[in-house]
């Protein structure tokens, strides 16, 4: 057909979206969608299942929990995109093919390309939603998460206070216990027990409050009785005191960020190799996404003797050894056993030789060439 005949006619109104193109990216949207809650939901109830153990322990204040789980949902929807885009236009199209839809569309002149135009007019947004999630939302999240647990460990010691229970600090160093406390943050009928130098402490007081003090975090109680000595003996010392100050003790510890979540920016100027490898495992969510939907339109095509899952199962094993090449080659970029301008890429290269190698083998290079050359309509 020539390209005349190709372009619209003067008399018919030009469409950025033909029915086609609305039909596929509306099914393609919701079952991305679909796919990836299915996949998300999995991955981060197993993650967040540890997080719910930490809170119970006081580990993680309770007012963290929602947020950590936000970021884990931010970090795991980034690393399943593609995933869920490959399976989304695999059952879309394997759909399309058990119940003769593409026989339809190939008897009025759509081929190859006309489908590939309809997945890329949502691929390639989806793309450009991958390169936010990646190389910004997920460094975030990921840094997010690291500072909310550092917040956490830090006052782990001192969270839990509350009128009418025991609460044991610094591994059972410290046990505390309060009747009431009024809206000031003031305790009323304060018991202490401590441990100082294989001596035991024990302090009642009317009162007593939390105060930072120059030398850390202290509990200091007013008006009330010490008891300290050493439990079995007889040398224990008795005294009254107006005010008493126990230090509560908190644990230092260093934000350290891991390279996850380092802004990318940082990430970009670097020369170390650990750098370059986790700007380029970065670059493969937007890859990913584009990649894998080239091959997923050939390889949804599936064979009359082949079952409704036989494309999927082979899918799913060329995604398994797309997945294990990255990691593999991403020790191989660290190690510098592969050049850091290789990368990754060759892993993709790779990828898009295998999806051009399937579409020519459904459809023959004649015809791959002559659509290329205008002188088929796509």
């Amino acid at each position: 057909m020539s390209v005349e005949r190709a372009m619209p006619s003067s008399g018919r109104p030009f469409r950025l979206l033909t029915v086609l193109d609305k039909m596929i990216i509306k099914e393609l949207f919701f079952t991305v969608t679909a796919v990836l809650t299915v996949l998300v939901v999995i991955i981060v109830s197993r993650k967040f299942i540890r997080v719910l153990a930490q809170a119970i322990e006081g580990n993680i204040a309770n007012e963290t929990v929602m947020a950590l789980l936000g970021m884990k949902i931010v970090i795991a929807t980034t690393a399943f995109l593609p995933a869920a885009l490959f399976m989304a236009v695999l059952m879309v199209l394997g759909r399309m093919y058990r119940e003769q839809e593409m026989s339809a569309i190939s008897s009025a002149g759509g081929g190859a390309f006309t489908i590939y135009r309809s997945v890329f007019l949502l691929v390639v947004p989806l793309s450009l939603v991958g390169v936010g999630l990646s190389m910004f939302a997920a460094p975030w999240a990921e840094a997010r998460t690291e500072e909310l647990m550092h917040q956490d460990k830090q006052n782990a010691d001192i969270r839990g206070i509350s009128a009418g229970r025991f609460s044991e600090y610094s591994d059972g160093e410290l046990i505390f216990y309060t009747e009431t406390v009024d809206d000031e943050g003031h305790m009323h009928h304060v018991f202490v027990q401590n441990k100082q130098g294989g001596k035991l402490g024990v302090v009642n007081a009317e009162s007593g409050w939390l105060k930072n003090l120059p030398g850390g975090l202290y509990l200091v109680l007013e008006n009330g009785q010490r008891v300290m000595g050493v439990p079995g003996n007889k040398d224990f010392v008795i005294e009254a005191f107006q005010e008493y100050s126990v230090l509560i003790e908190k644990k230092v510890t260093v934000l350290s960020l891991g390279r996850e979540a380092i802004p990318t920016r940082t990430l970009w100027v670097s020369q170390e190799l650990r750098d370059i490898a986790e700007v380029q495992d970065r670059l493969n969510t937007p890859l990913g996404v584009v990649l894998l939907a080239v091959l997923a339109v050939p390889l949804a095509k599936l064979s009359p003797r082949g079952g409704i899952y036989g494309s999927m199962l082979v899918a799913f094993g060329i995604y398994f050894v797309y997945g294990n090449l990255q990691r593999v080659n991403h020790s191989w970029v660290i190690s510098g056993a592969l050049p850091a301008w290789v990368g990754y890429f060759w892993v993709d290269t790779a990828l898009l030789l295998l999806g051009i190698t399937m579409l020519v083998r459904l459809y023959g290079w004649r015809w791959c060439l002559q659509s290329l050359t205008g002188k088929v309509a796509g």
